[in-house]
């Protein structure tokens, strides 16, 4: 059962969630890695997943699935691009539990991960249009709506649904604290592609009483990802939350949140030097294998943050990278 229903139980029937991969996701101290006073320790989200594929995505198809066949949908549409980690993992867990996916995908810049990728997607079964851009994604995904009367996932699956999960894993590290596996952290620092990460652990946080603030690095222009739709987002979960049956106490949602907006580098899948070091920096120190796109950066966040800013604990990487070999 997961933290959330034990926590609000009538979610258990009108929120519900299968398991895709085993929880909780291991911690462990990352010495080493920076020269400045933060403690960094790693929560692998990269181990989530028991399909081949996983990370951050597989967190969210947890009760996305599930919400799709309480809408009675067979199929999902839903957009990315063309290395579309997201696009891969709802393909090959929605076809495990009878959903199709269709994509719509639009161009980024091309790497060995990208051909890599759409190698993979195009292995999964996949309806795929290759879109290009965003203005005729949005054509496209009209049409295929009306075409397929789908369930729409929005990029990333970050609807207040997918934001969920990070509900639940903040609720999880919560629990970790409790254990006293680690000290309560002074801040934990996530990707920011679509929003849903960060918005769910700010969420989640602040139910579980923690003080801990939430630093969310920006690597995506395409979509609106400042402040304001973060905490529009986890506004959004929560209302959902009391929608379904939890009587959730009163919010202060965003006074935990930093938004980085300065590791972009020129856009979405464009590379930067800083987190070229970083990504080389934590395969040297950590053994981490920090994917260009979204965790190098979130990484080269951390590592500029901590040299600026003093903490009163642990700081806490979520690495949102999925596994690196396909089952």
């Amino acid at each position: 059962m997961t933290i959330l229903h034990e926590l609000f139980p009538r979610l258990r029937d009108s929120l519900p969630r299968i398991q895709l991969g085993t929880a909780p996701t291991p911690l462990r101290p990352l010495p080493g890695l920076t020269d400045g006073p933060a403690e960094v320790w790693l929560k692998d989200e990269g181990a989530f997943g028991d399909g081949g594929w996983g990370g951050n995505k597989v967190r969210k198809l947890e009760w996305l699935i599930p919400e799709a066949k309480r809408r009675g949908k067979s199929k999902i549409l839903t957009v990315g691009g063309i290395g579309t980690n997201w696009g891969l993992a709802c393909t090959l867990y929605g076809r495990d539990h009878g959903i199709e996916t269709i994509l719509a995908l639009v161009d980024q810049p091309v790497d060995d991960h990208v051909r890599e990728q759409m190698e993979r997607l195009k292995e999964s079964g996949a309806e795929i249009h290759f879109t290009h851009t965003k203005a005729r994604t949005v054509a496209e995904v009209i049409w295929l709506m009306a075409r397929h009367r789908p369930y729409f996932l929005p990029a990333g699956g970050s609807n207040a649904v997918g934001a969920v999960a990070y509900v639940e894993v903040a609720l999880e590290l919560a629990e970790q604290v409790r254990a006293s596996e680690i000290e309560e952290p002074s801040h934990v620092v996530c990707a920011v592609g679509s929003g849903g990460t960060a918005a769910g652990l700010m969420l989640g946080l602040e139910l579980a009483g923690l003080s801990t603030k939430v630093l969310a690095v920006v690597v995506n222009d395409s979509l609106r990802l400042d402040r304001k739709a973060l905490t529009g987002l986890a506004r959004k979960c929560a209302d959902l939350l009391r929608e379904r049956g939890a009587e959730l106490p009163v919010l202060n949602l965003g006074d935990n949140l930093i938004v980085v907006e300065d590791q972009l580098g020129t856009g979405y899948g464009h590379p930067t030097e800083a987190a070229k070091q970083a990504h080389d920096l934590a395969a040297e120190k950590a053994g981490l294998d920090l994917d260009p796109v979204y965790t190098a950066k979130a990484m080269a966040g951390l590592l500029a943050f901590d040299g600026e800013t003093p903490t009163t604990g642990p700081v806490v990487f979520i690495d949102t990278n999925g596994p690196r070999q396909l089952q």
